[in-house]
């Protein structure tokens, strides 16, 4: 049987452990790398990049909210990435998959749930909870900014999940080793894509969509 490679991206040890222990008892053998932050979960999959399926946080230190998802999407186009999250309401499910996630694993779920979504994802298929309301976003002002910012670039949306963060655009700079003249083009681009006037309008914008998220 094929060696699976899988990334585990959790801030939680423990919850990286039940991941651990879930895909362990998996058929067949496996490579588990496991990433404590977003930084750490992107170096992992640029390092390997036959990974199979990366199971994600949705809140880890380094990025917010959906910003990682929608960066890694962006750059690792073939990647399966398996949301997990503790905020397992349907618009949160539902928003994860619109943006690109490949299934959702909730915190919740037993060892048994979490082989069968893992497994799913491997066979080429969605896997989510059931959803309990309206299958598409009810909100049109939320569609419209959900669409916007999947035109962001991998780096925009590094950019800015960080200005979420409430870091500077120096701080930025030094964490992504590039000069802060390259972090202030990223920031006007994202203003445009996301047709706002300031920096503090588009964290505002991001909120919305991550909004009563706290896994």
């Amino acid at each position: 049987m094929t060696e699976l490679t899988i990334i585990i991206a959790d801030d939680h040890p423990l919850f990286r452990g039940a991941l651990r222990q879930a895909v362990s008892d998996m058929k067949g053998e496996h490579v588990i790398i496991e990433a404590g932050t977003f930084d750490e979960a992107h170096a992992a999959a640029v390092a390997n990049p036959e990974t199979d399926v990366m199971l994600l946080d949705l809140a880890m230190p380094g990025i917010s909210g959906f910003s990682g998802l929608m960066a890694l999407r962006a750059e690792f186009c073939s990647l399966p990435i398996i949301i997990c999250s503790a905020t397992d309401d349907s618009t949160t499910i539902r928003r994860a998959l619109e943006l690109g996630a490949s299934g959702f694993i909730s915190k919740s779920s037993g060892l048994d749930e979490i082989r069968t979504a893992i497994q799913t994802v491997l066979n080429g298929d969605i896997a989510s909870p059931p959803l309990l309301d309206s299958p598409q976003e009810q909100d049109a002002e939320l569609a419209d900014l959900m669409a916007r910012l999947k035109t962001l670039t991998p780096q925009q949306n590094r950019v800015l999940g960080m200005l979420c963060e409430g870091l500077l655009n120096k701080q930025i700079a030094y964490a992504l080793g590039v000069s802060e003249a390259t972090i202030k083009a990223h920031v006007s681009a994202i203003l445009l894509k996301l047709k706002v006037d300031s920096r503090t309008q588009a964290v505002v914008q991001l909120g919305r969509l991550n909004m009563a998220m706290v896994a």
